[in-house]
């Protein structure tokens, strides 16, 4: 049965259970920039995970949402990103997840699908926002969050990314043709093959990390909008704001800003 986008809020999306091992959390931290220098993300020996390797993980109840029919896949945007940690990643072994749509709202024309991936070891929250589809009379949902501090930031650095880093990322497990494929791309208003959001992602809060102090592996809760994609070689620079939280915006020259949100790190 196909479901309705009003049908779709609170659809249940099953369970997967995940196996990966070192090699597969090694990947991950090369393909988000970490250095060789930095052995405990790259190194079995005295190996620890980055938080957001959480992310890949839990991707694959978005594909089961878009496999529904509910909406044409190649029209849903990953727009937001949320994380709470609630226990450190192993280096290896299986993770049961469940999955399920959490929230559907409609913006008039257009709707915005929450996914939700769920394990004794994180939650994550995937938003979608779906053009075209709106206009079926459910609940307008939150508004757009505010924007950062308006002091001056704590701290600025960069990201450089590489011209392979969306090939290398896509081994990750995430392998949408708009990542690899030129003329996929190019059809689809791109100038080349993007950087997926969530490699992006990982990149600026592994250097976020760096900048402040912090042990990227201590991630506890991640909050994050996307709002441009980025060009694989692209210099993306990041502001930073102390706090409770670690606000943060991410931007490339002539695009503005193309990230932001916030990040705790215990």
């Amino acid at each position: 049965m196909v479901p309705t986008m009003r049908e779709l809020s609170g659809w249940s999306l099953g369970t997967l259970t995940a196996t990966y091992d070192e090699r597969d959390v090694m990947l991950y931290a090369l393909a988000v920039q970490a250095h060789a220098t930095e052995l405990e993300l790259v190194y079995e020996r005295d190996l620890r995970v980055l938080s957001t390797f959480a992310l890949p993980l839990g991707l694959w109840a978005v594909e089961i949402v878009d496999r529904l029919g509910a909406y044409d896949p190649g029209q849903a945007l990953h727009v937001s990103q949320g994380l709470t940690v609630l226990a450190p990643l192993p280096t290896r072994g299986n993770i049961e997840m469940s999955g399920a749509v959490t929230n559907v709202w409609d913006k008039g024309s257009s709707a915005l699908v929450e996914v939700t991936a769920t394990s004794a070891l994180f939650v994550a929250i995937y938003l979608l926002f779906v053009p075209g589809v709106g206009g079926f009379g459910g609940e307008r949902g939150p508004s757009s969050a505010g924007s950062v501090s308006e002091r001056e930031p704590t701290w600025t650095t960069t990201v450089v990314t590489t011209t392979d880093q969306a090939a290398l990322y896509r081994l990750t497990g995430d392998r949408h043709v708009l990542h690899i494929d030129p003329d996929k791309a190019r059809a689809a208003g791109f100038e080349r093959p993007i950087l997926h959001g969530l490699c992006t992602l990982g990149a600026v809060v592994l250097e976020l990390a760096r900048v402040t102090g912090r042990d990227a592996t201590s991630l506890v809760s991640l909050d994050a909008r996307f709002t441009a994609p980025v060009l694989p070689g692209a210099k993306i620079s990041i502001s930073a704001w102390s706090g409770e939280s670690t606000e943060f915006v991410a931007s490339v020259e002539g695009l503005g800003t193309v990230l932001s949100g916030s990040a705790v790190f215990s």
